[in-house]
């Protein structure tokens, strides 16, 4: 019974670390091709020059941002394009000063020969998806560029994106995340160190191996025909964004993603709204698996696509094989002996931690740090990646539950990252309207891994079983980490 026992444990972590391994090991090879297309593509690339202006519809999505709003209508009325070229719908669905707000900024601009309206819905059906949609309908503008509430893109942001669309196969273009508070502290530091990865490697990477790509739900343009041609905005998942993406390429549309064109945007500074957020993106990527992975193996897509591009939308599943083969790894010590078993093959699957390593390095060091002294890059690499793994490892629980809640199709609501125009540590979000006041029933069982892993290292000595000693060292301080910063920023923010 007990060898039994200890056989399925051992299966079910292998299968979970084969994930794993296959991922980073995708990644590797997005790597690769974002090396190749940088050298040998990149420069006779997106050369196209602006010969009309077409007309865009700028659409601004908001709910409840009353710290943000002003100064991204601002920026929006500063691009650099025809004034009677542009067409901006404000889409403000707030229940609070949100919307008077709205209502001054349009007047003031509208004053100024804007063509700019505030369009409202009595009920917020679809949330963000929703109003996007209701919002073509009355849009004019052959193109429609979308931009969160806490975006400030630059003012020739149109200008070098439009001209893509001369192309007619092209029904998206894609920009880059830049961040307006990356060294506000150091959970903005990690998060930007994450996605400087998917802004660089992974969007650039798939680009080049002509594989299937996503619009990020803001920063891009969006042809308002490829919108239509793939049926429209649907919110039956949290990443409409993901979805449309998926249904316009299916039909044969292209996405078009310009690295070195980049809008700046506000990252989450307290550990509630990055879990918000974390939850929201998980959730809603497996969900829009769930949707299109039929769709997908149906298509005519070569295998290799058809492979990267299944991964690309299970990706969302890797938290859930970290917490497996975490949990898994503590009771695996017992069965060392029993099953004669020699962890030493284990050691193999290695090859997945130095492919992501790489993967980081070259989104970090090479790319996004630039401009920092080849030292301080270096220093600041081998500090964030071991920081930034724990902690991706302590919110594999958190978004597990996403994860296994969009499989399974549970429906719940829209919820959206509170941003507070933060840039500087001299800003402050505490005391600020949205902050979420319920600690999560997560937390404390985040608190209790901390606790169970670290049992798992006193079991280890005194076993003399050395395998997994980094691994739990990184899942206590993860898991402890998350629910420390968690209990603290919510004490912070009622202090």
């Amino acid at each position: 019974m007990v060898t039994c026992i200890g056989y399925l444990v051992l299966c079910i972590y292998c299968l979970a670390l084969f994930f794993i391994t296959c991922y980073c090991l995708m990644q590797f090879y997005l790597l690769l091709h974002y090396r190749r297309f940088n050298k040998r593509v990149r420069p006779a690339l997106f050369t196209h020059t602006l010969q009309e202006y077409p007309e865009v519809t700028i659409q601004l999505p908001i709910y409840n941002e009353r710290y943000v709003l002003a100064r991204l209508i601002d920026c929006i009325c500063s691009l650099d394009y025809p004034k009677h070229r542009m067409e901006i719908q404000v889409l403000d669905d707030s229940t609070d000063d949100t919307i008077q707000i709205s209502r001054e900024k349009v007047h003031q601009y509208r004053s100024l020969g804007y063509n700019i309206r505030l369009i409202s819905r009595e009920e917020r059906l679809g949330y963000k998806a929703g109003a996007l949609q209701h919002g073509m309908q009355s849009a004019r503008g052959e193109l429609i560029a979308i931009f969160d509430a806490d975006f400030l893109p630059y003012a020739n942001f149109l200008t070098c994106t439009v001209p893509q669309f001369n192309d007619p196969d092209v029904g998206c273009v894609q920009t880059r995340w830049e961040h307006l508070n990356e060294e506000y502290s150091l959970i903005t530091r990690l998060q930007a160190f994450h996605l400087n990865v998917h802004f660089t490697v992974e969007q650039t990477g798939r680009q080049a191996a002509h594989l299937p790509l996503q619009f990020n739900g803001t920063a891009g343009v969006w042809r308002k025909s490829a919108i239509l041609d793939a049926g429209g905005w649907h919110a039956d998942t949290l990443t409409e964004d993901l979805d449309l993406s998926y249904r316009a390429q299916l039909k044969g549309w292209r996405i078009v993603y310009l690295e070195n064109i980049g809008a700046p945007a506000e990252l989450p500074a307290e550990m509630q709204g990055l879990k918000t957020q974390q939850f929201r993106w998980m959730k809603g990527g497996a969900e829009t698996a769930r949707k299109i992975l039929p769709l997908l193996w149906r298509s005519n897509l070569s295998l290799r696509k058809k492979l990267l591009a299944s991964l690309h939308l299970l990706s969302s599943a890797i938290f859930v094989c970290v917490l497996i083969t975490g949990v898994l790894s503590v009771p695996l010590l017992f069965f060392v002996h029993p099953l004669h078993l020699d962890l030493r093959y284990f050691s193999i699957l290695l090859i997945g931690l130095l492919a992501i390593s790489g993967v980081y390095f070259v989104a970090n060091v090479r790319t996004s740090w630039a401009r920092m002294p080849m030292v301080h890059k270096i220093i600041r690499y081998l500090w964030h990646l071991p920081v930034f793994l724990a902690l991706s490892m302590g919110l594999s629980l958190h978004n597990s539950i996403a994860v296994i809640q969009g499989f399974a199709g549970r429906v719940t609501s829209f919820m959206r990252t509170p941003k507070f125009a933060l840039r500087t540590s001299r800003d402050a979000w505490q005391h600020r309207e949205y902050l979420v006041k319920k600690i999560p029933l997560t937390t404390f069982f985040e608190g209790l891994l901390a606790l169970y892993f670290l049992s798992a290292l006193v079991m280890a000595i005194g076993l003399k079983e050395k395998a997994f000693l980094v691994f739990h060292t990184f899942l206590m301080f993860g898991y402890g980490a998350i629910c420390y910063y968690t209990l603290r920023h919510r004490r912070l923010s009622h202090s």
